[in-house]
């Protein structure tokens, strides 16, 4: 048993089920794709404990160490990036988003594949208040489909950049998160961060599905608030 508990059996049966019309090449594209995703996640959850190592004291010889690497690569590969406040829900986000790029054929991530990528992580907040004030979810996802561009001819492979609205999105994530005075960087404040890219996809989906910056901003401030106090 992997210390997942999950077995190659376990994806292959998962995939079948989930595309029972796909032909064998279409299976073939589609695991590829989840290949990615695996190990995108991978990264995620070495990131997650290195940054816990050092903060019990570890050195980067001795993460190197345990990762296999030198103190060099390791510095590197997991030195604090503009990702470091985000929240698990919310990096799993930004996968999905790379993801939504991937399968539609662009090379590049926009606004918009951030936006599907919130979409797909219903236990953030972002999902909550997308669907409560502008649901149903198929309904965002056709408005997201509708304002993409055209895909290319090919999938494209390996590491997929962000477009420059698509940082400063992010940027405005971790501002908006600095604004409410919050220490985490959620999935909330990166719908925030969308709306604030005047001009960008996102922005335009969201202004048409009848949100303004104010408006989100005090949502997500007052649902915040809410949540923080039925924990108490």
């Amino acid at each position: 048993m992997s210390p997942l508990d999950i077995s190659l059996a376990d994806l292959i049966a998962r995939l079948d089920e989930e595309l029972p019309e796909a032909d064998a090449l279409a299976r073939v594209s589609e695991a590829r794709l989840r290949s990615q995703t695996l190990s995108d996640l991978g990264d995620q959850l070495i990131d997650h404990y290195v940054s816990r190592a050092k903060q019990n004291g570890a050195s980067w010889t001795e993460i190197g160490d345990a990762i296999g690497v030198t103190k060099q690569a390791a510095q590197q590969r997991h030195t604090s990036n503009a990702f470091e406040r985000f929240t698990n829900l919310n990096r799993h986000s930004i996968v999905l988003a790379q993801e939504a790029a991937r399968t539609h054929r662009h090379d590049s991530i926009g606004t918009e594949h951030l936006l599907l990528g919130l979409l797909g992580e219903p236990r953030g907040l972002a999902y909550e208040v997308l669907v409560a004030h502008a649901g149903p979810e198929q309904r965002i996802r056709d408005a997201v489909r509708e304002a993409m561009p055209p895909g290319g001819q090919k999938t494209p492979r390996g590491h997929i950049p962000f477009r420059p609205e698509s940082k400063q999105a992010i940027e405005q994530a971790l501002r908006a998160a600095a604004d409410l005075s919050h220490d985490w960087v959620g999935t909330e404040h990166s719908l925030l961060g969308l709306i604030r890219v005047e001009g960008s996809p996102a922005a335009g989906i969201l202004n048409e599905l009848g949100f303004t910056p104010d408006e989100l901003r005090e949502t997500v401030r007052a649902e915040v608030a809410r949540r923080a106090a039925a924990r108490d």
